[in-house]
């Protein structure tokens, strides 16, 4: 089992491997260990992979913002005197990525956005906020939330699949809803077209969070991006074809390493 370290900044984040720097930004509600299926990626890169502000074993639960979550995160590179890195993001985590491009371009080699968005229009943000806080604050009342969540979140519901999800989403109320709220402020349309750097965006076929007409609409504004739709998934393919992702994500770092 990986240690949790510390940055001096009160980041807590996961940090071994060889090889290129990849950094792996986990959802709304996970925790960064959620990524488990992913360290086998550290037999060819140097994964850091943090706990977001107010999530798993970080204890600073003030200044909850996507602008937050992207200065912890440039801070923690910096403080490990990480020149630039691959940047992933999953859901929330790739509006975290993208901040990180906006806050600091010259750190980024890549970004991988996955299952992700940029904007969300009117009608989209009234189902995703009001709709769903309502359904989110009755079932939290139950006690149920997390089994909710499992079940809109993935296409697969095979027990072992449930179960590790149900192991690493550990939503706090307050910073869940609150998180949720900074998600519908992002407006990333005018950043997508300048960035510069290799794009990868991957979406999940029966993603019933945040389906992949969003990350095709990415997909068009960012120049020179490719764009997979993964199939038999939902939000998290992650978890539900631990294999063909991993798989994915080395295609696509394995081509930047050629490009040198």
């Amino acid at each position: 089992m990986e240690i949790t370290k510390f940055s001096k900044l009160g980041v807590p984040y996961l940090h071994f491997g060889k090889g290129e720097p990849l950094v792996l930004i986990h959802g709304l509600g996970e925790v960064k260990e959620g990524w488990s299926n992913q360290f086998e990626l550290a037999e060819q890169f140097e994964l850091i992979i943090p706990d977001l502000r107010g999530h798993g074993d970080c204890t600073r639960t003030d200044g909850i913002s996507i602008p937050n979550f992207a200065s912890d995160i440039i801070g923690l590179l910096k403080e490990l005197d990480i020149i630039n890195a691959h940047i992933l993001g999953l859901s929330m985590g790739g509006a975290v990525a993208q901040e990180i491009y906006r806050q600091a371009p010259d750190l980024c080699r890549s970004l991988m956005l996955v299952s992700t968005f940029h904007y969300f229009p009117k009608k989209l943000k009234k189902i995703l906020y009001n709709n769903r806080r309502k359904k989110f604050e009755a079932v939290t009342a139950s006690g149920k939330q997390t089994e909710f969540l499992a079940h809109m979140a993935l296409y697969s519901w095979s027990k072992n699949t449930i179960d590790t999800f149900i192991h690493y989403f550990r939503p706090r109320y307050f910073i869940f809803l609150e998180s949720l709220k900074m998600c519908l402020e992002v407006n990333n349309r005018s950043l997508l077209p300048n960035i510069k750097v290799p794009s990868l965006i991957i979406g999940g076929q029966y993603d019933s969070v945040l389906p992949v007409w969003i990350q095709a609409s990415m997909h068009k504004l960012i120049p020179n991006s490719k764009f997979i739709i993964m199939r038999n998934t939902g939000h998290l393919a992650k978890l539900e074809a631990k294999d063909r992702f991993n798989q994915l994500l080395r295609w696509f770092l394995n081509q930047q390493k050629n490009a040198l």
